[in-house]
C-alpha cells in the first residue's frame, strides 16, 4: 500500500521538528492563511514523526475508498500494522512509543483558517479526537481504536488534497529533513523543472526554534549530504544578500511510478536571483 499524505500537512508548520518536548507554540500567518498549534507540558507537542500515524491513517482511508469500501473517522489496527507500515521496529520499546505518539496526537491543539468559509473564522480539534487500547474478555490485548478529527477526514477524502508519497520517507532521521521532503513533494508535484524556496521564507514556513542561522546552515547541509529520495537539491545566492533552496525531481522508482499516473504540469516562467524556475514566498 502506498503511503499517502494531506498536502494543508505537507505545505504549513503544524508539527514540532524535535524529538524534545516542545511547548512553545507556532504561530504561522501568510495572507489569509493563520495557524496555531499548542502543546500541553503533560506531553509536548506533536512531532513529524508522530505524524506517521496520519500518514498511516489517511493510506488506509484512501485505500478502503478506492476498494469501493465504507470509510470512517473510527479506525482500528493493532500496532503492529501501524509500526510495520511506518518503518518501525515492534518491539515493547516501540509499542511504547507509539502510544506516546498517540498522546500527543491527541492532546496538541490545532485553531486554523485553513479550508474555511472565510479567514476570520477558525476550525479548532486536535489531530486525534480520541483513542484506546481494546482487549477481549480475558484481557489480552486486541488492537488500538481512534477518532480522526473531520477537518483532517474531510482532506483526505479530498482526492485534490492527498499525495502520494515516498516510502523512503520514513527511513529519514532528521526532523528538518522530514519537513522539507513533506514540502518539496508537495510542490514537486506539479513542477517537473524543479522550484526555489526563499530561505527565509522557508523558516517561517517550518515553524523551527531554531535561529535563522542554524536553520540555514542545515539546508546547506542537506544540500551537500543530497538525503531527500526523488529530489536533488542545491543552494544559490543572491546579489543582495539571502539565499535560494532549488530542488528538482530525480528519476527513481517511485518517481517513474508518479509520472506514468500523471502528466507533470508546465513550470512558470518567473524570474528571481538568475534563475528561471518558479520561487515560492508564500
Amino acid at each position: 500500500m502506498a503511503p499517502r499524505d494531506v498536502q494543508d500537512l505537507m505545505a504549513y508548520p503544524f508539527f514540532s521538528l524535535a524529538k524534545s518536548k516542545r511547548l512553545a507554540p507556532i504561530d504561522f500567518s501568510a495572507g489569509t492563511i493563520t495557524i496555531r498549534v499548542e502543546a500541553v507540558p503533560e506531553y509536548g507537542m506533536a512531532t513529524i514523526w508522530d505524524a506517521d500515524i496520519l500518514i498511516w491513517a489517511a493510506s488506509q482511508i484512501v485505500e478502503a475508498r478506492d476498494a469501493g469500501l465504507k470509510t470512517s473517522r473510527l479506525m482500528a489496527a493493532t500496532p503492529y500494522e501501524i509500526l510495520t507500515f511506518t518503518g518501525r521496529g515492534t518491539s515493547l520499546r516501540d509499542y511504547e512509543r507509539l502510544k506516546a505518539a498517540l498522546d500527543r496526537l491527541q492532546s496538541t491543539t490545532v485553531a486554523t483558517s485553513i479550508r474555511q468559509v472565510t479567514e476570520r473564522r477558525r476550525h479548532r480539534f486536535s489531530w486525534i479526537n480520541e483513542w484506546k487500547e481494546t482487549a477481549d474478555n480475558s484481557g489480552r490485548p486486541l488492537g488500538i481504536e481512534l477518532i480522526l478529527p473531520d477537518w483532517f477526514y474531510a482532506a483526505v477524502l479530498d482526492n485534490a488534497l492527498v499525495l502520494t508519497i515516498d516510502q523512503a520517507y520514513f527511513s529519514l532521521t532528521g526532523g528538518l529533513e522530514r519537513w522539507l521532503y513533506r514540502i518539496v513533494r508537495k510542490h514537486g508535484g506539479r513542477q517537473a523543472e524543479g522550484w526555489q524556496f526563499d530561505v527565509t521564507h522557508l523558516y517561517a514556513k517550518s515553524g523551527s526554534l531554531s535561529p535563522l542561522k542554524r536553520f540555514a546552515f542545515e539546508l546547506r547541509d542537506m544540500v551537500r549530504r543530497q538525503p531527500l529520495p526523488g529530489y536533488h537539491l542545491t543552494i544559490h545566492r543572491l546579489h543582495g544578500g539571502g539565499e535560494l533552496l532549488g530542488f528538482a525531481p530525480v528519476r527513481t522508482s517511485f518517481s517513474a511510478r508518479e509520472s506514468s499516473n500523471q502528466k507533470a504540469a508546465p513550470a512558470s516562467k518567473s524570474h528571481r536571483g538568475g534563475s528561471h524556475q518558479p520561487v515560492d514566498n508564500q
